[in-house]
């Protein structure tokens, strides 16, 4: 085991310090090759050496370099040291995180980021957080909580009862929503027919003059950060005009967050 870990390592070490001066998109040659990694399931395994040399061997000149320095596509940052050396350690630790009792170092580890990020933006102490799979699923959980609330202050048990004959929900959004808060919505039943678009400006930014009537069964869903302009819809003004009307807001995070 030792001596595959070292051997994976210098050939990780290889791949970062050489990425600066590859192409950004692999060449022709290189996803062509791609091929070799095919063909029949095996009937036995194979050496884990072999594994890791094919997969780098014909596998890391095909990725694209995302974490290079000249990568600007899919808002996609480059991999910090720190996170990589971590995220291998985390790898050998092998934890199951669901529960406390199941791995009291990732616990503690998310009690203090969970802290961290608190304070970093700004938020009351006791406010709750979570950590999800990405930004569909950070979406979704969300969404599914203000579903639930919504639903709640009309005398609905969603979870017990599902949605058939449930209040009718009514969601806003801006013209220019992102795709994963609308699968988000799919997902949980909205259904993609029946929201309802609220124009936005030249930067992709929710008009707030042109917010239709508000009440407490309506969700209205913001977005701090249009991943082509970067502008923010104005949440202020509509957190205010959403209050005042008991209804509710969700924040597609995106580039704000």
């Amino acid at each position: 085991m030792k001596e595959l870990l070292v051997e994976t390592a210098a050939r990780a070490a290889r791949y970062v310090t050489s990425i600066h001066q590859r192409r950004v998109a692999p060449a022709p040659e290189d996803l062509a090759r791609l091929e070799q990694l095919g063909g029949p399931l095996p009937e036995d395994p194979c050496e884990p050496e072999k594994l890791v040399a094919l997969l780098d061997d014909i596998g890391s000149s095909a990725t694209v370099a995302t974490t290079g320095g000249r990568y600007f596509g899919f808002v996609t940052g480059g991999t910090l040291p720190a996170a990589l050396a971590t995220n291998w350690l985390a790898g050998a630790w092998d934890q199951n995180a669901a529960m406390q009792v199941m791995s009291p170092v990732a616990a503690k580890v998310e009690e203090i980021v969970m802290t961290w990020v608190v304070d970093l933006l700004g938020l009351p102490a006791n406010a709750g957080m979570g950590f999800v799979t990405g930004t569909t699923m950070a979406n979704f959980t969300a969404l599914a909580a203000a579903r639930t609330a919504l639903l709640t202050r009309s005398g609905w048990n969603v979870e017990e009862n599902g949605l058939f004959g449930a209040p009718p929900i009514n969601v806003l959004v801006g013209d220019e929503v992102h795709v994963s808060l609308l699968k988000a919505l799919s997902l949980l039943g909205f259904g993609r027919a029946r929201l309802t678009r609220v124009p936005a400006d030249a930067q992709g930014r929710m008009r707030a003059d042109t917010l239709p009537p508000l009440d407490d069964r309506t969700l209205v869903c913001v977005q701090a950060g249009n991943v082509n302009t970067g502008a923010f819809d104005p949440s202020g003004e509509i957190c205010a005009r959403a209050h005042e009307a008991g209804a509710w807001v969700h924040v597609d995070g995106a580039f704000g967050l």
